[in-house]
Formats: structure tokens, sequence, C-alpha cells
């Protein structure tokens, strides 16, 4: 207990990592500050016995209670997954998740809960010694991310190899470069979702090569299908806003 009081206290202070603890059920028994503040809870006895589903917006909520149930299961292992997450405001952003099962078994030889941790995604920082070698680049891949570019292309307009740009991406990033430029690519299809354009022609406008390819990454990396994300959103544009939270 002594260790895990030891590493509550540690992540509390952490303002760009969400820190949580989970049972069976996938409801939370411990979660930091962070995510608290998140979710616009006051107190941590807001959050407990409740499930992700339960205090998260709809679009991640459910997906992310669904990874968890397979994580205590035993047939899902998440390491610095790419997902969408809140960020402060309850703004939406990028962050990287790793999930463990809680060792010991519970009922049907399941795990007894799960431990995790979400880590913001933040931008590149002007100060880092990567960043002078690589900004045209970045800047490059922005504008040009719907296209058919590739890592090999970036490499080349950055004049470095494959490896050298997979280096200092990951330094600067916490991202290898495809990663980064499905990132770029799935920003794009979200702003194109909150409009009135046919899923096939965001999924290729957003540079992905069919529409399979673009639901399938859609649904792993952001938690639903682009399908019922724009039934979710349209519904909350026409629901009535309320005064609280």
């Amino acid at each position: 207990m002594q260790l895990q009081a030891a590493c509550d206290d540690l992540f509390e202070h952490l303002p760009d990592v969400v820190f949580f603890r989970k049972d069976a059920q996938g409801r939370y028994t411990h979660a930091n500050r962070t995510l608290l503040a998140r979710l616009g809870l006051r107190k941590l006895e807001d959050l407990l016995g409740r499930t992700a589903a339960e205090v998260f917006p709809a679009e991640l909520g459910a997906h992310y209670l669904a990874q968890d149930l397979r994580v205590i299961a035993g047939s899902e292992s998440v390491h610095n997954e790419l997902e969408r997450h809140l960020f402060p405001n309850h703004r939406a952003g990028w962050c990287l998740t790793v999930k463990h099962a809680l060792s010991g078994t519970g009922t049907a030889g399941k795990a007894q809960g799960l431990v995790g941790i979400s880590r913001d995604l933040r931008g590149p920082s002007a100060q880092h010694p990567a960043y002078a070698r690589l900004a045209r680049s970045l800047a490059y891949a922005r504008e040009h991310c719907t296209e058919p570019l590739g890592v090999r292309d970036l490499a080349r307009h950055a004049g470095m190899s494959v490896s050298q740009l997979e280096r200092h991406l990951l330094a600067l990033l916490q991202l290898t470069p495809g990663r980064w430029l499905l990132s770029l690519r799935l920003e794009h299809a979200v702003r194109l979702l909150g409009g009135d354009r046919p899923i096939a022609h965001v999924a290729a406008e957003s540079g992905f090569s069919d529409h399979s390819a673009f639901s399938r990454a859609f649904r792993r990396h952001i938690g639903t299908t682009p399908q019922a994300w724009r039934q979710i959103h349209e519904a909350a544009e026409l629901a009535p806003q309320s005064l609280s939270r």
C-alpha cells in the first residue's frame, strides 16, 4: 500500500498526464487531479465507482470502457496507443495511452482491474534541438498530409534518411513519422465530418486510400465509426445546452 500511495502522489503532480486505476468492471477506483479537472469534477468521490462511458463524452467514453474490459479480460494489450482525449477546457487532443491489467485473478479468470496513463501530445517546441532541422518539413507535412505523402517523402524533404527522421520526430513529437501523418489525416477528417460530405468523400479528401481503411483507422484511434461520430455530434448540437457540468 505504501508503494501504491507513493505512485498516486507522484502522478498527482503531472498536469499533462492522466493517471487512473479501475476495477474488474472498468469502474474508477482512483484518478489524479488532471483527470478530475478535465472531466469537470471537483473531488475524487464524484468519479469513484463510475465507468469511462458515464463520465466522458459519448464518442470517447464507450470506446474507453470497451477497451478497458478487453484489457482486463486479457484479449488486448494497450501500449502507447494513439488516441483522442480531453485536454484542458474540454478541448479534444491526441494522447498516448498505456493500460496494464492488475495482477491477480477475479471471477471467470479475469484480472482484478487495470492501471493506466494517457500522456498529452503537444505541438513541437521551437526550443527543442531537433526543431530547427524539422520545422520546414513539419509545415510541409501539415500542408500536404491529405496527398499521397509517405515517410520517405518526408525524409527526402527534410534531407534525412528515414531512420534519422524517425529518431528526430520521436524526440520532438513522441511519434513515428507514420503515426504523426495518421494523426494529421484523422484530424482533417474530424473537421470535414462536421459538414455534410459523404463519408467516402471525407476519406478520400483526408488522404486515405479507401473507405474501409479510413473507417478502421478512425475506429481504432478515435473510438467510433465516422458515421457514428457524425451522428453523436449532430445530436449534441441539437440538444439544449446545460448551464452546468
